[in-house]
């Protein structure tokens, strides 16, 4: 059977000087279809003239085992490819930085994603994939995309798969990337043959074996997944690998099943996981409206938001990996500011966990007497002191007020910092 579909593969790869791009997740599915490729390619020698490109997504909130566990085996093909001489490259993708899941989440307020409204898919995934994708289509006019989807996944994905035109040659044009065909190679390929064939193909000929992505797996599904070793044993099934902050099933089953089988290290993220899907439902830490003036339960609130970054930073601590990034805060504090902000809180706040963000807002031209008494005379005359800092914060910025157009700059800061400051009284009211 696996010998027929690399027949298959070398045949439609000679058909044309397309390239291929193979989606690859570092799911068994993925695995298999990158396995058929790769070893197609290396039976053609010579022959494969064309390249291929290995395109994996990071959406920046993987689960960190599986994040690790993508980006060894990306390494380690890419180094078995350039030490072969393959026209083969692999690529990791990334969102950016506005289109990353803490921006909007944390710096913007969407609420976490959920089944009918599903932000993050599109921005951290597709987004960054389509990128790529349409830059090789600019420079080779077309270009053909393998995926690992099978019929037998459920019974919606065969019915999508069933309803697409295919031409003589088994492509379908992609629903939503011009001059995109896509190609299945096991698409009517069960559960039970993909575990067969990585059992008995491995290890892969870039030599990073299987058996880390298989107890994964297992792991996942609370230990209870044996490698396949005929048709009849049970496999895995449907075990599936995603966001660690994915607030779109009701609970998050791999997660519980790394914790459950000895990765204790992860609970923090499981707990805020589920502590961010009940601030999601608590409307009390919503706007009143969405971001397009309609009615209903819109953006968190500039408290909640805060409140979320503080959890975050703590969940950071706890687990003792990084999971937001020093430039996240900064962008995140520049839509705070833009927004609500005038007291660098998200700066402030990731400073007192240790975080200290490159970039900061420079400090206040005052001693700490000189402070104190901004202090008091801001009160006394029941005035914003942090809009009286963040003026007094600009005087580094604009040393020279004579040079020539420095005044039309100041006087456009001047407006954003006192537009901030009106709608920080909006929120805190």
């Amino acid at each position: 059977m696996w010998n027929a579909v690399r027949d298959e593969l070398r045949e439609a790869f000679r058909q044309d000087d397309r390239p291929w791009v193979v989606a690859f997740s570092g799911g068994k599915d993925s695995t298999a279809v990158l396995q058929l490729v790769y070893d197609m390619v290396l039976e053609l020698g010579p022959a494969a003239r064309k390249p291929v490109h290995v395109v994996s997504s990071d959406t920046m909130v993987e689960a960190p085992n599986v994040a690790a566990y993508v980006e060894r085996v990306l390494q380690a093909i890419q180094t078995d490819a350039d030490a072969r001489g393959l026209k083969l490259t692999t690529h990791l993708v990334r969102p950016e930085i506005n289109e990353t899941f803490w921006a909007k989440l944390i710096g913007l307020g969407y609420p976490s994603p959920t089944r009918w409204f599903r932000w993050c898919t599109t921005n951290m995934k597709i987004k960054p994939s389509r990128r790529l994708i349409d830059g090789l289509t600019a420079e080779h006019g077309s270009v053909i995309l393998l995926l690992g989807s099978r019929r037998a996944e459920s019974s919606g994905r065969r019915t999508r798969m069933d309803g697409r035109r295919r031409n003589a040659r088994q492509l379908n044009p992609h629903h939503e990337i011009p001059n995109a065909f896509v190609l299945n190679p096991i698409a009517d390929w069960s559960n039970d043959e993909v575990w067969t064939y990585l059992y008995e193909s491995n290890p892969p000929p870039w030599g990073f074996r299987h058996d880390e992505m298989l107890n994964l797996y297992r792991q996942a599904v609370g230990g209870e997944c044996p490698v396949v070793v005929d048709l009849n044993t049970p496999s895995c099934g449907g075990s599936r690998f995603g966001c660690w902050t994915c607030t779109v099933v009701k609970a998050d089953k791999s997660m519980n099943g790394f914790i459950e089988t000895g990765d204790e290290w992860m609970r923090p993220l499981a707990r805020f996981r589920d502590e961010l899907k009940t601030m999601r439902e608590d409307l009390s830490l919503r706007e009143e409206k969405r971001r397009d003036g309609s009615d209903g339960p819109g953006a968190f609130k500039p408290h909640a938001r805060r409140q979320l970054l503080e959890k975050l930073l703590q969940a950071e601590r706890d687990v003792g990996l990084q999971l937001i990034r020093d430039k996240d805060i900064g962008y995140i504090q520049r839509l705070w500011s833009a927004e609500f902000d005038l007291a660098d809180s998200a700066l402030n706040l990731a400073r007192t966990f240790g975080r200290i963000v490159e970039g900061e807002v420079p400090a206040l031209p005052l001693d700490e007497s000189e402070q104190a008494l901004l202090k008091d005379l801001a009160a006394q005359h029941e005035l914003n002191e942090d809009l009286i800092t963040k003026i007094l914060s600009l005087e580094p910025e604009f040393p020279n007020l004579d040079a020539w157009g420095v005044k039309p700059d100041l006087r456009k800061r001047l407006g954003e910092i006192i537009e901030s400051a009106v709608r920080a009284e909006g929120a805190v009211e």
